[in-house]
């Protein structure tokens, strides 16, 4: 009989990860794992192997930080929390999954378009996109959808009109998104990935022969064009754009109207005192923590920290959602708390994969919060939260429905 990998796993390890049955709590697996006295914990996957999960805020940090841990997810032995991660195995990677030196050149590319500056100019145009949905939806209401009718809907205009994406399409890729994020097997990514990468490849040929504004336009006229990046990476590169500039922000809204809901004393605070927004906005990640496995990587050293040594080879994974709720860090961690001081979250990573994004999340939050509870103050969630269902923990977090009514 063969023997399987199965065999070689810790026998006291937990599985890893586990799923939500709160919108905004830890599970109570991840609990335990935060409350533990070590920053490491060995963990099983689903294939049988080991990985090291990180729990501790100080340690997430260093090691995000640490240039011996690989973002390369064509690695053979990088971490794989279920079997649809081993779709992106083989596909051109985005600079999101590139090391030094590559990674730099590639993110630099693109980085102006993302600075604070740059954002601050975009608000009056995220206002007036984030009120005209509302108007929709007030207009078709009383009850509705806030996912696809709000949530998923201005994201995704912004990031449109930030690449230059026709938004009569959004239809399309929003639907290959939600499969790329949200498939159960590599079989369902790699095709989710090969309607995207086919969509994007006709709009960068269209682009080449009639430009229009928007970042994916000076791309295509400019890197593209000198050779400094070639096609695949491009398509690879806006692919990353393109999905986690609407997906995430899309959960963001959903989970945060879910919390603010379900503290009607925080969400007063608000309303009493809107210059607690950009302080709520920073609790609201940090709580919420959606993209909770960005921070998965594979050893290409040994590192020795906390008394433990992570050997070369070894997976690493550190679920910011365990981190943010470090009680060395932040008082009464699992307390939401609006008026908390905590801009030193990781719910947008750290290190040289920082989220590349935040500054533009930051601001769609800011406006989103501020005008769905002044525009629709009688706002509540039209089903009990219990009967909500969330995704898995091997995605990013969030409901693909949120039935609302005023």
């Amino acid at each position: 009989m063969t023997e399987t990998v199965v065999t070689s796993q810790t026998e006291d390890a937990p599985v890893f990860p586990d799923d939500r049955t709160c919108p905004y709590q830890l599970p109570e697996g991840y609990a335990r794992l935060r409350d533990e006295e070590s920053a490491l914990r060995k963990v099983n996957l689903f294939d049988g192997r080991e990985a090291w999960v990180v729990t501790k805020h100080g340690a997430a940090r260093k090691l995000l930080g640490d240039p011996r841990l690989s973002s390369d997810r064509n690695h053979e032995d990088f971490p794989a929390v279920s079997p649809r991660v081993k779709g992106f195995r083989g596909q051109p990677q985005a600079f999101i999954s590139m090391d030094p030196p590559e990674h730099g050149p590639k993110r630099r590319m693109v980085i102006s378009d993302f600075t604070v500056k740059h954002i601050k100019g975009m608000r009056g145009d995220i206002e007036r996109i984030v009120h005209g949905f509302i108007d929709d939806m007030l207009a078709a209401g009383p009850t509705a959808d806030l996912v696809s009718q709000f949530a998923l809907a201005v994201p995704s205009m912004v990031i449109c009109q930030m690449l230059g994406v026709p938004y009569t399409d959004h239809e399309f890729f929003q639907d290959a998104s939600r499969r790329l994020v949200q498939s159960t097997d590599a079989e369902g990514l790699r095709a989710a990935r090969i309607d995207l990468n086919e969509y994007l490849d006709g709009l960068i040929t269209q682009l080449q022969a009639e430009p229009r504004p928007g970042l994916l336009n000076s791309l295509v006229a400019d890197q593209l064009a000198n050779g400094e990046i070639d096609r695949e990476e491009l398509i690879a590169s806006a692919l990353l754009l393109l999905v986690a500039g609407h997906e995430t922000t899309a959960s963001m809204t959903s989970l945060g109207v879910i919390t603010l809901l379900a503290h009607p004393d925080q969400l007063a605070a608000l309303r009493a005192d809107p210059s607690l927004v950009p302080g709520a906005v920073e609790e609201l990640l940090r709580y919420l923590a959606i993209a909770d496995l960005a921070g998965s990587r594979i050893a290409t050293a040994d590192i020795e920290i906390g008394g433990q040594v992570i050997r070369a080879g070894e997976g690493v994974i550190v679920p910011n959602s365990i981190a943010n709720r470090d009680g060395s860090v932040f008082e009464d961690p699992d307390t939401f708390d609006v008026r908390r001081s905590a801009r030193h979250h990781i719910a947008f990573g750290y290190g040289v994969h920082q989220c590349l994004g935040q500054n533009l999340a930051r601001l769609e939050l800011e406006v989103i919060i501020t005008a769905l509870f002044d525009r629709i103050p009688t706002l509540r969630l039209a089903v009990p939260v219990e009967e909500l269902t969330l995704r898995p923990g091997t995605t990013i977090q969030g409901v693909n429905e949120l039935p609302v009514t005023w």
